[in-house]
């Protein structure tokens, strides 16, 4: 998802398609929306040759390592698929890179981590948000310890290898052509009760509180992190404003034009969840001046419009 949008603004910067090179593997959003913006090839990053080959075929000069298994309450049933992505796929990205450097020693390419808010779990507490990047990584689900483990991958990488890498964690965020997190999913079942094919919107816990950003604003944080970032640094990216997940029902029901139904579904209750999510982003701002543009009120509206246009509400 993240992806896609970053083709789509690089394209709009005036890169040629065949200049921008992507890979996905079974995606959750439908790829056929940037068709003939880059050059998409499948890549299962669990394997280390076939990822070897990408780098060494394309030799990008910034890489943004956004390739996860990126749900934690995916990642209670498939702990061990999580890491092997996450984890794993990480070291093959790097080891590419300095098998790639042996042959060219002139090869430095700049890669940005995406890391998670999840690393930092029981740290997120009411009292210590928002949360800085020093606050200790207590993460809370196998997802979240995935993500340390990439994280520290890329510091030692850079620390070690003087690989450029900048290490983004990125807090919740979500718009058009998302799935699977809390605002997407409401946005998805609110078009779908529009349509008829399904009554209620079923929640999960109201009460935490989350700072959401728009997806296009984390694609530019991103971008600016690549030109400016500080080699091996971590940084936050949040939106300015945290929001009660209930409150954001409101908000969909006023753009949808009518009230929804929303008992609780305990399917969609995870085994231990942060309260709040929220970080402190001014590390980010004073490196490069990213400033959040879209607000939460046209994240919702652009997210439904988005699903309103499509044939099928089902993910891809």
């Amino acid at each position: 998802m993240v992806g896609s949008h970053l083709v789509d603004i690089l394209v709009e910067r005036g890169i040629p398609p065949e200049q921008i090179a992507g890979t996905f593997y079974k995606p959750t959003t439908d790829i056929r929306e940037i068709e003939g913006k880059a050059v998409l090839q499948e890549l299962d990053v669990r394997y280390a040759g076939p990822m070897f080959d990408m780098i060494q075929s394309t030799r990008p000069q910034v890489i943004f390592h956004l390739a996860a298994q990126s749900y934690p309450t995916v990642s209670w049933m498939k702990p061990e698929e999580t890491m092997a992505i996450n984890v794993q796929g990480t070291v093959h990205l790097f080891e590419a890179i300095r098998n790639v450097r042996r042959q060219d020693p002139s090869y430095d390419p700049v890669v940005v981590v995406a890391c998670s808010s999840a690393e930092y779990g029981a740290s997120l507490t009411p009292e210590n948000t928002p949360v800085r990047e020093s606050a200790e990584l207590l993460p809370l689900h196998p997802y979240g310890v995935s993500k340390v483990a990439q994280d520290l991958l890329a510091y030692q990488y850079h620390a070690n290898d003087g690989i450029r890498t900048i290490r983004a964690r990125i807090f919740n965020t979500t718009g058009p052509r998302k799935v699977g997190d809390v605002l997407s999913d409401f946005c998805r079942r609110a078009v779908a009760i529009e349509r008829g094919s399904e009554s209620t919107l079923r929640v999960g816990n109201l009460d935490t509180r989350r700072g959401i950003t728009d997806v296009r604003d984390l694609v530019h944080a991103l971008l600016l992190l690549a030109d400016q970032g500080e080699w091996g640094e971590c940084y936050n990216i949040c939106g300015q404003y945290d929001y009660r997940i209930g409150d954001l029902i409101p908000m969909i029901e006023q753009v949808l034009g009518r009230s929804l139904q929303n008992p609780q579904d305990t399917a969609l209750l995870r085994p231990s969840d942060e309260s709040v999510s929220f970080g402190e982003a001014s590390r980010l701002i004073e490196r490069t001046g990213w400033r959040q543009q879209i607000t939460i009120e046209q994240t919702i509206s652009d997210s439904i419009q988005y699903w309103r246009a499509k044939g099928s509400l089902h993910h891809p």
